[in-house]
Order: C-alpha cells, then structure tokens, then sequence
C-alpha cells in the first residue's frame, strides 16, 4: 500500500507542524520519546486492558498487577511531557486494570503532575459473558488534567432524555420541550454512560480490531475537552477511532500505532472522514440515547 503523506515512520522525528494530522507506524515506547513536549492539548489513551490479547501480530500477555502497574508508569511517564500545561488526559480501562491505573493517577497527582478530575463509568452494549461470574458490561474512563486551567465544554456534550413525569407550570413545559412525543431535556453530562453502543458489524465505523471504541464514545471527550483547532492525541491508535472522531469534529489529530494492519484500517477511515462526516447517536450538536 502506498504511504499516505499523513503516516510518518517510527525512525524520524518531527516538529509540531509535521505531526498535525499524521499517524506515525511504530512503537509507542520508541515513539513518544521524540515527540516536542506539550503539543497535544487533548490525551486520550486506550492502552491493552491487563487481559491476554492478540493484536494482529502482536501479542499482550496478563500480568500480575505490579507488573502492568509498572508498564502503566512507563507509557505514562512518556505521555505526559507531550500534554500542554493547560491539557486533559483520558484513560480508558476495564474494572480491573482500573484499579491499577487509579492508584498510578493518584501517585502522579501526589506529585504535583496531574489533577485526578473523575471517573466516567460507560455500560458496553454487549458485556462479555460468564457462566461462572458476573457479566462483565461496564468499563471506566480516568480523566485528569496537567494543572488547573484546563477546558470543558459541558454545553457541548448534553444528552437528550424523554422525560418520564413532565412538570408544567401554568400549563407549560418546566425545564422540558413537549414535541408531541412525550417531550424531551437536554441534560448536562454525567459521569455513567449507558447510551453508548460498542461498535458491531452494521456500523459504518466498525472494524475487526478487538478493542475498538465507538466514535460516538470519543467525540463526547473530545468536544468536552478541546477546542476546534486544538490536537487531539492517541498514542494507541489501534484502528484510529479517536483520529477520525478528531477529524470529523474539526480538530487537529495525531496518533501512534505499531500494527501495519491497524493504520491502514486507520488510513481507510481518514479517508472516508473527508465526505462522511457523521458520528452515530450524535446530531445536531445533541447526543441521543442508543437507538434512539
């Protein structure tokens, strides 16, 4: 396949203005340590849940948690150099290595590193089963930020509910719209999400990638927590969910990615961002529940 101008390769380093809008193919390891510190102003990471994994022709073995606490420290420690003073971090975990990266967070904002800011809980469409167990259907986002100073956009991420016990005042609609269907508010975000749909086989955005996050589920980070313009970073590509959410809601993207197989997934989806601009469950500047 013949290199895209926006894939850079892992050997080179390069300056902010040639990583806006590239997927580098490489080692995360390898890569980050090249990157100008502060350029991204948005961080979200989605690295290997502590679960034994095939990636393509990579594997990631389960470990005992000291030892997935300390890879979470290395890639972590590469990350943060590269977020601006004013930036945000998301980290997207399951319920186990969310213990983990917890205390790790802590232990960073005990130093002064970071700002611990809340977990968003998120239920998965299709939780994986257990005959022996619960079923596994919630997973977590960690979200922190470098300083203080930072940006959310809590306008910009409503949800749109039915109202169940519409209250009138005077006869009118109180806080609610009355659409001739029940009616309906526009409610501020929450941190437990249960309108999120993981992406399957239907989906335009869908991809063999056994990890992939809906684009719906990262543009509510990346509204929330960026402007239009602003760098949006993801040093676990994968199949490029978060670059072509990025993309599609008009902010700058760069990613890292070690599977040749996944960028070009990547390279398919960048592409068709440039004449298909939709996020499902996502219209006009609302986000709907799933189906809705």
């Amino acid at each position: 396949m013949k290199r895209k101008k926006w894939l850079l390769a892992a050997e080179h380093s390069a300056g902010i203005p040639a990583l806006t809008d590239r997927l580098i193919h490489g080692d995360s390891f390898a890569v980050l340590p090249l990157l100008p510190r502060g350029f991204a102003r948005l961080v979200i990471a989605d690295p290997p849940y502590n679960l034994s994994k095939q990636y393509a022709s990579t594997a990631f073995a389960a470990r005992p948690a000291a030892a997935y606490r300390a890879y979470t420290e290395r890639w972590l420690s590469l990350v943060l150099p590269l977020l601006s003073d004013d930036g945000s971090l998301y980290i997207c975990c399951d319920w186990k290595s969310s213990i983990v990266i917890a205390d790790v967070l802590s232990d960073c904002e005990a130093r002064g590193a970071l700002v611990l800011r809340n977990r968003i809980t998120w239920e998965r469409e299709k939780g994986r089963g257990a005959a022996a167990n619960w079923k596994n259907s919630m997973e977590d986002i960690w979200f922190a930020t470098k300083s203080a100073r930072y940006t959310f956009n809590a306008s910009a991420v409503k949800m749109r509910r039915r109202v169940v016990a519409p209250y009138r005042t005077d006869g009118k609609p109180k806080d609610w719209v009355d659409d001739g269907n029940g009616g309906f508010r526009d409610t501020c975000p929450s941190n437990f999400w249960n309108d999120i749909s993981v992406p399957f086989w239907s989906m335009a955005e869908n991809t063999a990638h056994p990890a992939q996050k809906s684009e719906k589920l990262l543009a509510k980070l990346i509204l929330a927590s960026s402007d239009a313009g602003d760098l949006v970073f993801d040093p676990f590509a994968g199949s490029g969910s978060t670059l072509v959410a990025a993309k599609k809601l008009s902010r700058h993207w760069c990613g890292v990615e070690q599977e040749a197989q996944y960028c070009a997934w990547a390279q398919y989806r960048l592409v068709r961002a440039d004449r298909d601009r939709m996020i499902q469950g996502f219209e006009d500047g609302i986000f709907h529940a799933r189906n809705d």
